[in-house]
């Protein structure tokens, strides 16, 4: 079970910005939670943070990003307005009439997003969707000067919404895409601590997935030298009005983690966690990525010699929204499992691919 003092930090951890490249405050916080069960902590020049029980083979990595979408300004203009641009993947409808908070020069500070009112559009004007083009960040400065004091070109920021517990053990938030991942393998790490393992284990909290190229993953993975890695995201939960089913499949808020099938993952990692989940009576579903999976999982199964890579996902509603919506049993299942499958990994386990 999740603790108390486990979810407190969760939530901190959530109120924390931390958009890609700007993920220091989150890691830093991160750090000192698994510091109080690790045999060893550390961070690397590329904002990763680690979290390692030391032992013997295998070498077992695993990987949750910390870092979020967010905004960066761009150009100040000579009113005090910000012109900005989106960090990662954002649907620009989501940034309309939205509080930002932004890491400025002597701390955070809060802008709105602004941009012209229905009324004053014209009619074609109204049939168009909103860009961030068509956009700008008002921190209620009377001049270009004045905004400097405060903010510059180069100061990011993220959508200012706070945490939220709903029914059925249900949290809404910003930035669970992926704090929610960093802070899985955080708990399956405290589990793992509580009975260890013979393998040497090391959760990471990766930095600038949201950007393209998986950045910290990659660093991460070729740093640590893992033979098997598991990575821990967010996936489409399906479960809500208009859900495509046939395309995601069947995916619910409760329903336990989503352990990915596909090309890039290890088909011996796979069967494996389906072995452990049926065993340990965990619910699970199966996601398929027939590709690549969007994931830290894509640089990680590449590094060095290969390794042997799963991934294991969180459902989530209304992802890259200010709003994303997950349950918390999935996350203990999640971490029950990832525990439940470090646990059976011996210095003879085998994760070279064989015919049956």
């Amino acid at each position: 079970m999740l603790t108390d003092q486990g979810i407190a930090f969760l939530k901190q951890l959530l109120a924390t910005p931390g958009p890609s490249g700007d993920e220091a405050a989150a890691a830093q916080l991160w750090r000192g939670h698994t510091g109080a069960f690790a045999d060893r902590v550390w961070g690397d020049v590329r904002g990763n943070s680690f979290a390692a029980l030391d032992g013997g083979a295998p070498r077992v990595l695993l990987a949750g990003h910390i870092d979020e979408i967010g905004i960066v300004v761009t150009y100040i203009d000579d009113e005090g307005f910000l012109s900005f641009a989106g960090v990662g993947g954002w649907d620009a409808q989501v940034l309309v009439g939205q509080r930002v908070r932004l890491l400025g020069r002597a701390g955070e500070l809060i802008g709105v997003v602004g941009k012209k009112p229905i009324h004053l559009m014209k009619a074609d004007e109204r049939e168009h969707a909103s860009k961030i083009d068509d956009m700008w960040i008002d921190i209620g400065a009377r001049s270009k000067a004045e905004a400097l004091e405060r903010v510059r070109v180069g100061t990011a920021g993220v959508i200012d919404a706070p945490c939220y517990d709903l029914p059925h053990r249900r949290l809404v938030s910003r930035g669970l895409d992926n704090r929610i991942g960093a802070f899985t393998v955080a708990e399956a790490l405290r589990l793992l601590a509580a009975d260890r393992p013979q393998a040497t284990v090391a959760a990471v909290a990766t930095s600038q997935e949201e950007v393209g190229d998986f950045v910290g993953a990659r660093t991460a993975a070729f740093s640590f030298e893992p033979q098997v890695a598991i990575v821990v995201d967010v996936t489409f939960a399906t479960d809500h009005p208009d859900a495509n089913k046939r395309r995601q499949g069947e995916v619910s808020l409760g329903g336990g983690p989503v352990i990915e099938r596909g090309s890039t993952n290890s088909p011996v990692a796979y069967e494996l966690l389906l072995e452990i989940a049926e065993r340990e009576g965990i619910p699970y579903s199966v996601g398929v990525s027939p590709s690549l999976t969007g994931t830290d999982a894509d640089a990680i199964h590449l590094s060095r010699g290969g390794v042997a890579t799963a991934v294991v996902s969180i459902p989530n509603r209304y992802m890259h929204s200010p709003n994303e919506m997950i349950q918390l049993d999935d996350v203990e299942y999640a971490a029950r499992l990832i525990a439940a499958f470090v646990r059976t990994l011996t210095p003879d386990t085998d994760f070279v691919p064989r015919a049956r």
